[in-house]
This record gives C-alpha cells, sequence and structure tokens, in this order.
C-alpha cells in the first residue's frame, strides 16, 4: 500500500521561485524514509505537503490515498499524518507538558481515560516521566524537542514526518529518538526522517535527496552514499565510516565502501586476524614510542566515576551518583597529583596563567526562584501576606556550584546533555540572567554592579539558538545597526560598524542594505543575525548551538567563520555544542556539563578520552575516536592520536598491516 505519494508536485510560496518543482515519489506504507539536501533544498516543505499544512499549486499529494487538497479529506489526513517541527516553540502551544502532549490527541476527540495513558506513554517514549507538570517555559531546546515528539506520538498516527527533530539532542537522545524510530516502523508505522546528521539517514530503509526543489537522488543508503562527489556539490557530507572507506582503499586497504561504522569496524577486525595472526604484540612492543608532542592520552589518564542510569529512560535522564571525571596526572612524577582534587580546582592548575575575562565563582542558579521571586510581587502588589521566599530542598536546580574560568583569546567549547544547564550557563555570561547564588565577573568586575552589567553586555556578545529569530528591522542595514545606534555612536561611525560586521561575515552590505532581512536565505539570515553582534565590537563571542539546522556545507562555512574571528582578530569565542567532532577540532578547552555540575574541563584530547565516562552523561565521543577505542577492545590497536582525522585513521591502518607482511 502507498503511504504518501506525489504525482507533479510543484508549490511556491511567492509565486515566482519553486519550492517543489515537479516532484513525483511514492512511499510504501511501512517504510523509513530518511530525506536529505541542504538548505533551501525543498525538505521543510515536501514535510509540510505531506500532513497537508501546504497544498500542492500544481499536480497532486495523497496521504493513505486520500487526496490532501480535498477540504473534507484535511481532518483524516492529520490525524494519521503526524508532524515534529524543525524549531519545537513551533508546535508547543501549552504551558504544562502534559498538556501539550494531550493537546493532539485531546482535538481528535479521544476519552478521558484513554488520554491520559496516551500522555503518560508518549513521555515515557521520549524519556520524560516524572516531567508532566513542569512548565513547558522552563525547558531546555532539547527538552522542547522531546515534547514536540512526544506530542506527535500522543496521536496515534499511521505516518510520523521528523523535520530535523533530533538538531537539539545529545548522542544520547539522537540515538533514542532512532531507536524509537525503529520500534514504531517494525510496528508498521511510515518514518519520514529530514536530518543533516548523515549517520542517522544510513539507518533507514530509503534515502531521498533534493536539490532545488527536485529529487537529486533516490535509493538505498549505501546506493546514495557512495556517491561523494554529487553529494559534494549537493552541500552534503558521506557518513564518517564512507569517508574513511575511501581512504583505507586509497592506501590499498581491501575493504568494501561502507556507510555504517559497525561494519567497516567488523571487516578491519577480520582483516588485521586474517593478515597478522598472532604477530599483534611482537608489532606492538616494536612500534615507535609516542613523543611528548602527540595527541595521544591513554585512557587510563581518566579517573571514571560511574553515574547511575534507569534504563528505562533511552533518552537519558540521569541520576548523579557522583559529580567529576578528574584528570589524573599520576604517571608523571614531576606533576602535581589530580586524582583526589575537585573538578574546578583542577581545572584552575590546568588553565593558563593570564588574567580570567569571564570567571564563574561557585555560581548556582534555578528558575524557580526566578518565578517565585515574581510571584511575590505580584502578591505584595495585592496586598497579600508575604510568605517565605528562601531556598527549597526540592527545587530544580538549573546549574549548581559551578567554578570555572574563561581567558582571553581562547577558544572554549561547552558540551553536556539535552537540560544540563548550558543555555542558562551562557545568559550568565553577559548578565542576562543573574546567579541565585555565587557570582559572574567580567575582567575581574562582579556582574552584580549594574554598570559592569551594562558594559557586560557589549563586551560580550550573545547569539542564541536559532539566530535569526534575532532579527526585527526592515532592512539588513538597520538590524546590523541597532546595536552600534544604542551605543550612541554617530551616523558615521555607525555605518563603518556595519560595514565591518558585515565584511567579517562575508556579505556585501551595498547589495544587501535595503533588503528586508527575513527576504534572505536561511544561511544569510544566521549571518546578518550574527553581524549585528559583531557591530558592537564585542570582546567574546558566546555562542548557542550556532550551527543547529544548518545543512553540511553551510556548517563547515559558519565554523570556518569562527576560527577566523578568533585566529585572525584574536576574539575569544565560546560555543555550545552537541556535535563532538566540531568541539574537538576547534577548542582548547571543553567544560562538560552534568545535571547542572562541572563533570570536566580540560584540553579536548584528554576530555574524549574516557568515551564510557561520557556516553554515560549521554555524550559521545569523535567519531574517529569511537572507532579507535572499538578497534581496540576488538584487539586492535592503532599509533594514532587521540582525536585522528579519516585520513589519520586510515594512514595508522595501512602502516600497521604494511608492517605485519
Amino acid at each position: 500500500m502507498i503511504g504518501i505519494e506525489f504525482q507533479n508536485a510543484g508549490f511556491s510560496y511567492d509565486g515566482q521561485r519553486r519550492a517543489l518543482d515537479d516532484v513525483s515519489l511514492a512511499i510504501e506504507q511501512g517504510s523509513f524514509v530518511c530525506v536529505l539536501g541542504g538548505n533551501g533544498s525543498g525538505k521543510s516543505t515536501l514535510a509540510k505537503h505531506v500532513n497537508a499544512l501546504l497544498l500542492p499549486d500544481e499536480g497532486r499529494v495523497s496521504v493513505l490515498g486520500r487526496d490532501t487538497s480535498a477540504p473534507e479529506n484535511v481532518f483524516f489526513v492529520r490525524s494519521h499524518a503526524g508532524m515534529v517541527f524543525q524549531n519545537p516553540d513551533d508546535q508547543i502551544v501549552a504551558s504544562i507538558i502534559e498538556n501539550d502532549v494531550a493537546f493532539g490527541p485531546e482535538n481528535l476527540g479521544v476519552p478521558a481515560d484513554e488520554l491520559r495513558i496516551r500522555v503518560e506513554s508518549a513521555l515515557a517514549q521520549v524519556g520524560l516521566q516524572g516531567f508532566g507538570k513542569k512548565q513547558t517555559e522552563t525547558l531546555s531546546g532539547g527538552q522542547k524537542q522531546r515534547v514536540a515528539v512526544a506530542g506527535a506520538l500522543a496521536m496515534g498516527p499511521d505516518i510520523l514526518v521528523l523535520d530535523e527533530a533530533s538538531a537539539m539532542l545529545d548522542p544520547r537522545g539522537r540515538a533514542g529518538l532512532l531507536r524509537v524510530c525503529h520500534e514504531l516502523n517494525d510496528a508498521g508505522m511510515t518514518i519520514v526522517l529530514i536530518t543533516h546528521y548523515m549517520e542517522e539517514a544510513t539507518h533507514a530503509d530509503r534515502v531521498i535527496v533534493l536539490e532545488g526543489g527536485k529529487v537529486a537522488l533516490d535509493g538505498a543508503p549505501h546506493e546514495v552514499f557512495l556517491q561523494a562527489e554529487k553529494l559534494a556539490q549537493l552541500a552534503l557530507d558521506v557518513p564518517f565510516a564512507a569517508s574513511l572507506s575511501r581512504e583505507l582503499r586509497a592506501r590499498a586497504v581491501p575493504v568494501d565502501m561502507h556507510v555504517d561504522e559497525d561494519a567497516l569496524e567488523s571487516e578491519l577486525v577480520a582483516l588485521f586476524a586474517d593478515g597478522v595472526g598472532g604477530a599483534l604484540d611482537a608489532y606492538a612492543e616494536g612500534a615507535p614510542e609516542m613523543g611528548a608532542d602527540s595527541d595521544a592520552l591513554p585512557i587510563e589518564d581518566f579517573v571514571s566515576v560511574p553515574v547511575a542510569m534507569d534504563p528505562a529512560l533511552d533518552f537519558g535522564a540521569v541520576v548523579l551518583a557522583a559529580d567529576a571525571m578528574v584528570p589524573t596526572l599520576d604517571n608523571d612524577p614531576e606533576g602535581p597529583s589530580l586524582s583526589a582534587i575537585e573538578p574546578a580546582t583542577a581545572a584552575k592548575i590546568l588553565i593558563p596563567s593570564e588574567p580570567a575575562l569571564i570567571e564563574f565563582k561557585n555560581v548556582s542558579f534555578t528558575y524557580e526562584a526566578v518565578s517565585r521571586k515574581r510571584h511575590r510581587h505580584l502578591s505584595i502588589a495585592r496586598g497579600k501576606k508575604q510568605a517565605d521566599w528562601g531556598r527549597f530542598p526540592s527545587e530544580h536546580w538549573a546549574l549548581r556550584e559551578l567554578s570555572f574560568s574563561i581567558h582571553t583569546g581562547e577558544f572554549f567549547g561547552i558540551a553536556g546533555h539535552t537540560g544540563s544547564g548550558k543555555s542558562t550557563l551562557i545568559q550568565l555570561t553577559n548578565g542576562l540572567l543573574k546567579p541565585t547564588e555565587g557570582e559572574v565577573r567580567i575582567g575581574g568586575r562582579s556582574l552584580s554592579d549594574k554598570g559592569v552589567a551594562v558594559e557586560a553586555r557589549r563586551d560580550v556578545g550573545v547569539v542564541f539558538q536559532y539566530p535569526e529569530r534575532q532579527l526585527f528591522a526592515a532592512s539588513v542595514f538597520d538590524d546590523v545597526a541597532f546595536g552600534p545606534r544604542n551605543l550612541g555612536l554617530s551616523a558615521d561611525q555607525v555605518e563603518a560598524s556595519v560595514r565591518e560586521a558585515m565584511g567579517l561575515v562575508h556579505l556585501d552590505l551595498d547589495a544587501l542594505r535595503d533588503r528586508s532581512p527575513f527576504g534572505l536565505s536561511g544561511g544569510q539570515q544566521r549571518r546578518v543575525a550574527f553581524a549585528g553582534v559583531l557591530a558592537m565590537h564585542p570582546r567574546a563571542l558566546v555562542l548557542d548551538e550556532p550551527v543547529a539546522g544548518l545543512d553540511p556545507q553551510a556548517k563547515r562555512q559558519f565554523l570556518k567563520l569562527l576560527k577566523e574571528l578568533h585566529d585572525d582578530r584574536g576574539l575569544t569565542v565560546v560555543v555550545v555544542s552537541h556535535n563532538m567532532d566540531d568541539l574537538a577540532e576547534l577548542c582548547d578547552r571543553v567544560l562538560v556539563l552534568n545535571e547542572g555540575r562541572l563533570f570536566a574541563l580540560d584540553e579536548p584530547a584528554r576530555i574524549f578520552a574516557d568515551e564510557q565516562a561520557l556516553k554515560n552523561i549521554g555524550l559521545g565521543v569523535p567519531h574517529g575516536a569511537h572507532l579507535v577505542n572499538c578497534l581496540a577492545r576488538d584487539g586492535v590497536s592503532l599509533a594514532v592520536g587521540a582525536l585522528p582525522t579519516a585520513e589519520q585513521l586510515a594512514e595508522a591502518v595501512a602502516s600497521k598491516l604494511a608492517g605485519k607482511r
């Protein structure tokens, strides 16, 4: 049975440019399909046609045999085809989580008893048991995404369309989402997954790639991902396993082309076993030792503290058993032993000696205290008796006792599971939020001083998730000029600041000056929003998931821009990210949060040395490090750095095999 069918479908938002152009495809009911494409290729437009949020200008779209353009079919289509949007704020409608999840099925007329069961089941599937009474406004971006997924699942659809639903999830959350998708698919539900994570697409039955509103590629994952050159032209990457397979074959290593890392690992293990026999130990003894400058650090250099997990929460609700993964230097006779030192103290020993630009001193923060403070003011205004508004043992702390420093000129990364406190932390860096306890300092001065806080909002530029949502003005020039004008700069100074900022983000001011920022492409909007922050001439840039939702090519360009600003202009850059490969490649140091506490703070090579400890708190390690660890567990040890690229891994494998022949 055909679940979804597009027959010569065309659609335009403005009557000129086609977002969908003569699309014809059929998706079997019960299949698992992944849709890929660069930004602006038509993925979201196609998704919105599946549940009749958009109707084709020409051609036909049908769902379970019903024409979506027929008014009498709209209720049927939307009750059988659930959708999760790219940004969860676009579909969260209630202030309480369980009410939001219940909204869809309640409007379908589901009886109250069944409604309760559906809501509880949906929340359990996305790892949000016990969250039902919480307010949606207090959730992190990843938690909101899970609520949106739960809302779609509660409707019991036959078809589920997910538009970049994993963009704001941590690695364990993404794995949990894929697990749920496969379970639903095994039960007969059609899954249409739109993503920019190439590894997610390898789990599908079929991959469809869009370009300019047309179907550019269509086939099984291995058929699509082996076309590396074509994918590069479409602004897409290949999975790490495919990239490594290609590098290995270029070095005459006899492996098949793979898109799945597990399959590639198995073939490499078999290759070493067949071609090497018992000579591995002899080779290891004769292999050159790692030099002092090597990135390789033994896993034993970390003390991994166990974390208790509820196995039912695949999306990752974590219960702390301890709060530290502390690097140890016991193997260095000249250095101090850090194995028994608290994380914050260890960080102070390891960090550079120059003055800190941003410093957190025993900072704790709770949104509940803010809510109670607001409610207290309302109560006093109404003449009600003032209650005790002190701390409550049961209140939820978004951050707890954080102490660390960020130094001038650093490229500083922040990682953590969904809901670990990352977005809260960055809002404390320039006084947008104030600590419930403790102190934040900028350049040695406390943000508790109002004058310092005002200066901090100029010196520390914060770019939020989906920065294009910071746009508001009628023209590009006015949007970027807003900050400089509020600093009291003259017209000439404003012009110079705007021109410089636009140049830094590689946009032509003369071409875009009078255009509406809302008429630009998604990538251009993000750069204009970024330019608005740069025009303030900040000393530091703090960015919250800046590349979420960007296609691989746009992501590379944006990260290259950040590196240029850091390397060429000396800006301090702080980046929050769920992408471990990006943090490993760019950052001088990485801070890891777990349940609002400092879990680790060190150089990337040391942070990512203990994969299991990071996995326990919902994170992962870069693809290269993961494969090295997997091979090591299978008895294949490679002489390679702690954070190897595909090229370095291939060279190490080829070298080791050559030494065994």
